[in-house]
């Protein structure tokens, strides 16, 4: 019985307690049964002679022990038995997924060697490396030079925005740095999205020069759409190896150490304004950090949502098997002890 009620577990244990009439009942039979058969010290045998058959005795037990097993099986199902679970609820998850666009900076500049191989490369990689994290978003891709243009439009494809980061080169447009431009291209791309947060990371290593849009207006239109503005000014402090001129024999860059110049006063602006954060990236390591800093603060919010699990009942399975011992318990005393005794 024990390990019966093991599998199980009681929505009314309170009814458990009614238990207790089962071994009151077995002690009060015990006695009763040994006080009715004392053994008397009498010199003949002639006393036994009274007895029918030993099955009289037998078959009153089996009645007894079947009545108070079948009461035993109403009471626990009276405690209405549930299958017993670790746990009684459900959860599920929702992730709230968050649209991001990078605009990325492929002036000229961005072929300095401060960074390993080149700024442009470097910014390429780890942008790569950022989406392979972003799991449950939207990532789009917009390339700023004197113009800006959409590399990739908003994705969940992961693998195919990867090809399209590393396939971006430098020189597709006019030259020149139009900041505006950028953010203002990303603003669009970001405008019609219905998720829930809204991401623009800017990247560029200097100061706004082309372009019919200037930065702070563009800070504006992010502001009314609810987007925030991450700003990573890339560069290191001091003198760079930068390309200067081309070769006219050869057709490759002519490099010479440059003053990096970065306008970190527009771009503090930018994610002030927006409610996002400036960052400078003098190296490899700063940037990655960078994106691991921009990748903890954008985590997708999770919904829960929990449901409550009607355990099953298997109360009808005590009843049935009590009012089985019952029924045994009448078919012997009615068919079985009377024709015994």
């Amino acid at each position: 019985m024990n390990n019966l009620l093991s599998k199980y577990q009681f929505n009314d244990p309170w009814a458990l307690w009614m238990l207790m009439i089962i071994p009151i009942s077995f002690i009060a039979y015990y006695f009763f049964y040994s006080k009715k058969n004392e053994t008397l010290k009498i010199s003949s045998l002639t006393f036994f002679d009274g007895i029918s058959d030993n099955w009289s005795f037998i078959f009153q037990h089996f009645s007894f022990a079947a009545k108070l097993i079948g009461i035993s099986l109403i009471i626990i199902a009276m405690a209405r038995p549930q299958i017993a679970i670790e746990s009684h609820s459900e959860t599920e998850l929702f992730k709230e997924g968050i649209d991001i666009i990078i605009s990325m900076d492929a002036s000229g500049s961005m072929l300095a060697k401060d960074f390993s191989p080149n700024r442009f490369e470097a910014s390429k990689d780890l942008a790569k490396e950022f989406v392979k994290d972003r799991k449950n978003d939207r990532v789009g891709l917009v390339i700023f030079e004197g113009e800006a243009y959409t590399q990739c439009p908003l994705t969940s494809d992961r693998e195919i925005l990867v090809e399209l980061i590393e396939s971006a080169e430098q020189g597709i447009v006019e030259q020149g740095t139009a900041i505006g431009m950028g953010l203002a291209t990303a603003i669009n791309r970001l405008r019609e999205s219905e998720a829930p947060s809204k991401v623009i990371i800017l990247l560029t290593d200097g100061v706004n020069t082309h372009g019919k849009i200037h930065p702070l207006n563009a800070t504006e239109i992010a502001k009314e759409f609810n987007i925030r503005v991450y700003t990573i000014g890339v560069g290191t402090n001091g003198k760079a190896k930068t390309p200067v001129a081309i070769d006219p024999f050869t057709g490759k860059y002519i490099y010479d150490f440059v003053d990096v110049e970065i306008d970190e006063s527009t771009l503090k602006s930018i994610a002030l304004q927006t409610g996002g954060k400036y960052f400078r990236a003098t190296d490899n390591n700063k940037l990655k950090e960078v994106y691991k800093e921009i990748n903890e603060l954008e985590k997708a919010k999770i919904k829960t949502i929990e449901y409550d699990i009607d355990l099953p009942e298997k109360a009808h399975i005590f009843i049935l098997l009590g009012l089985g011992f019952l029924l045994f318990e009448f078919f012997i005393s009615k068919y079985f002890m009377p024709s015994i005794s």
